[in-house]
């Protein structure tokens, strides 16, 4: 896998990285070790900064056995509940692979790990010895800071299996403390309460975050003018499924930024949380069924024939719905390929003026900063125009806020009825002319 797509999926500076290994403790792919521990989150809605500590509360092994298939081979602590997690930890199709890495969720838990395949000269392994390290947390802004020490680490399992020291110390020193659940023995997660010193809701959407360097540039060049298809998905609140053959790894980021599409500090709306779930497998499938707003990734084909799983459904660079009443929000309007020349001016202005001063360039800052303000843009017109007197959203509104008044219209319509905005739409439907 190319190196710009095993960026950390989130990243910030930290300081105080054990070292749990004196040589090779980083691939050389990956360059020399982040200076990286600590991530600042600004909640939009209070101004508090807090810096986000390690949740760590399980630490495993997965192997692939020629008689079992996938396996738990090892995890402290040893009664964790890790039931499929042998699936996620090693995905489907991963055994054409050398190596990936892959973001998923445990419940309410999230799970970080990396996998590779080597070759041995063994028949009873058929040649192949294939393992996957990784770890669970309660947040996964934080499971970025540990992507190379598990590079490390399966790389130490396939040459010297069974040897598990260096993973208890780093559980040791990194773990959280997860309370047990009431009815069960099985250790859960539970949620954060609210105080003056921690944000209300989860980190994403609502908090402003930091992105890993290129994320976002690739998550662009890779859809185009198609990535305002997905922002009117992500800002509708939709089911979200992107389908890809292996490596999964990069996948994982496309459900990151499209959660972050979405993101704004608007207050009064009737917002459901639209939750990343990463990597997911046929497993899932009843969960999913239960969730009315989400976005996750997927190696398993199968998926597509599930229509009532997903609103979209994103195969690659090809994003089509089952849904006859959302098929006109597939299409690409004037005013979308406006905001794309837009967002690509300001790019190339920001890398202009970096380049002048001597600085690094942080396009990164610059996509995020453009999503957040045109939604805030757009939702605080469509508020405002809630509370006047007449209620009117003409054709010059929804111009301002970057909408073409013929190509939208239908996405205007549902949003404003997902989010509860009462505003009487002035727009007429060019299908039924006056």
């Amino acid at each position: 896998m190319a190196t710009d797509e095993k960026v950390p999926l989130l990243n910030d500076d930290v300081d105080d990285v054990p070292q749990y290994s004196s040589r090779n403790l980083v691939p050389h792919s990956l360059g020399p070790h982040p200076e990286i521990d600590k991530l600042t989150i600004t909640a939009s809605t209070s101004g508090l900064s807090i810096a986000e500590k390690d949740s760590i509360v399980a630490i495993f092994v997965v192997a692939f056995d020629t008689r079992s298939g996938n396996i738990i081979e090892w995890c402290v602590p040893e009664d964790t509940d890790l039931d499929g997690v042998e699936f996620k930890a090693m995905t489907s199709g991963s055994h054409t692979l050398d190596s990936d890495f892959v973001y998923f969720r445990k419940e309410n838990l999230f799970g970080l790990s990396c996998f590779e395949n080597m070759k041995v000269e063994s028949e009873i392994e058929r040649g192949a010895r294939m393992k996957s390290v990784g770890i669970l947390a309660l947040s996964y802004t934080t499971l970025y800071r540990h992507m190379q020490f598990l590079e490390t680490q399966v790389r130490h399992q396939l040459e010297t299996p069974g040897n598990y020291s260096q993973l208890l110390a780093f559980y040791n020193d990194r773990k959280g403390i997860l309370p047990y659940d009431q009815t069960s023995e099985t250790l859960r997660a539970s949620p954060v309460p609210s105080t003056s010193s921690t944000p209300v809701r989860e980190l994403l959407p609502e908090m402003k975050i930091t992105h890993p360097a290129g994320c976002f540039n690739q998550f662009i060049k890779f859809f185009g003018e198609q990535i305002f298809v997905l922002w009117k998905f992500a800002l509708l609140q939709r089911r979200i499924i992107f389908f890809s053959p292996p490596p999964i790894g990069v996948v994982c980021y496309r459900v990151y930024c499209a959660c972050c599409l979405a993101n704004h500090s608007i207050m009064n709306l009737n917002c459901i949380e639209l939750k990343p779930h990463f990597y997911v497998n046929v497993a899932d499938i009843e969960a999913l069924e239960n969730e009315v707003s989400f976005v996750a990734c997927t190696t398993e084909k199968i998926f597509e024939s599930k229509t009532h799983l997903y609103d979209i459904y994103v195969d690659n660079q090809m994003v089509r719905t089952s849904s006859i009443a959302l098929r006109d929000l597939l299409k690409v309007s004037d005013a979308d390929r406006e905001k794309l020349t837009k967002l690509n001016n300001q790019r190339t202005a920001h890398k202009f003026s970096a380049d002048e001063l001597g600085e690094e360039a942080n396009e990164e800052e610059v996509i995020t900063s453009f999503f957040t303000e045109m939604n805030e843009r757009l939702f605080q017109t469509l508020l405002d125009i809630s509370q006047s007197q007449d209620r009117q959203l003409t054709s010059d509104h929804m111009k301002s806020i970057g909408l073409d008044p013929i190509g939208d219209r239908a996405f205007l319509m549902e949003l404003v009825e997902h989010y509860g905005i009462d505003v009487v739409l002035m727009v007429d439907n060019p299908c039924c002319p006056k």
